[in-house]
């Protein structure tokens, strides 16, 4: 089975810990290959950097099914071009945020989500009731920490887990979701320090779609997520036209 998972920024050294988190979890005969697209922002922070991470990203699904990829983990916490992306692949293509928060939802009454920025906190809510989270999901939170700042900060471990501290006590929460892909190496740390699942979206969502390919599961396409109409685009998106 091969699963590539796509960071949608840029950034190759986030994109590292990303496929390291994957391969901890991933099957003994699963192929795990992670990329970053070659243009985009550097790290999505704004609703402009996640539209303009997009043509990348599905640059990467087009580059995927010729590889014969059986299905696709979106590593961003926004789920960036998760409609889009299931048009284009043949197999199921599954966003961090939506597996975490299905996966926070078995563990209790209801989960926080910890991310980085404040101005990111409302896409995260609008996500929770895109995906029947609202009623599991009793608060989200910030340790506005930029996400390139995640890795190279000292005080990072700290500064996300004291957040997470906080919005247990503030939300009487069950578990924890860590809201950003560079997150994705800090759940058992932070785990072991606050004594609460805390669940990484990277890894839910690769056992997600893991699961769903073994079981022969892909996204339907009678309807919404049939191939897009064929048609040329012009400008610099001339080489995304689609039915060629």
């Amino acid at each position: 089975m091969l699963i590539t998972v796509i960071n949608p920024n840029t950034s190759w050294d986030m994109t590292g810990s990303i496929e390291w988190s994957a391969q901890a979890v991933a099957a003994p005969d699963t192929v795990v290959r992670a990329v970053c697209p070659v243009m985009g922002p550097a790290s999505i922070e704004s609703h402009y950097d996640e539209a303009l991470a997009v043509p990348g990203l599905l640059a990467e699904i087009a580059i995927g099914e010729e590889l014969g990829a059986d299905g696709y983990v979106i590593a961003c916490f926004g789920d960036p071009g998760l409609d889009a992306a299931r048009e284009l692949a043949a197999g199921p293509v599954v966003g961090i945020a939506e597996a975490a928060m299905h996966a926070a939802s078995f563990l209790g009454r209801g989960f926080s989500v910890v991310t980085t920025l404040a101005r990111t906190c409302g896409r995260a809510w609008d996500l929770a009731d895109r995906y029947g989270m609202r009623r599991f999901c009793l608060g989200v939170h910030a340790c506005d920490i930029p996400v390139l700042e995640l890795d190279g900060n000292p005080a990072a471990v700290k500064t996300i887990t004291e957040a997470c501290r906080t919005a247990l006590d503030t939300d009487g929460s069950d578990a924890i979701v860590l809201g950003c892909a560079g997150m994705s190496t800090l759940c058992a740390e932070i785990s072991a320090e606050l004594g609460v699942p805390v669940v990484d979206g990277v890894q839910a969502a690769l056992l997600t779609v893991q699961s769903l390919v073994t079981m022969g599961l892909r996204t339907g396409s009678r309807g919404e997520f049939a191939p897009p109409p064929a048609k040329p685009y012009s400008g610099i998106l001339r080489d995304f036209g689609t039915g060629r």
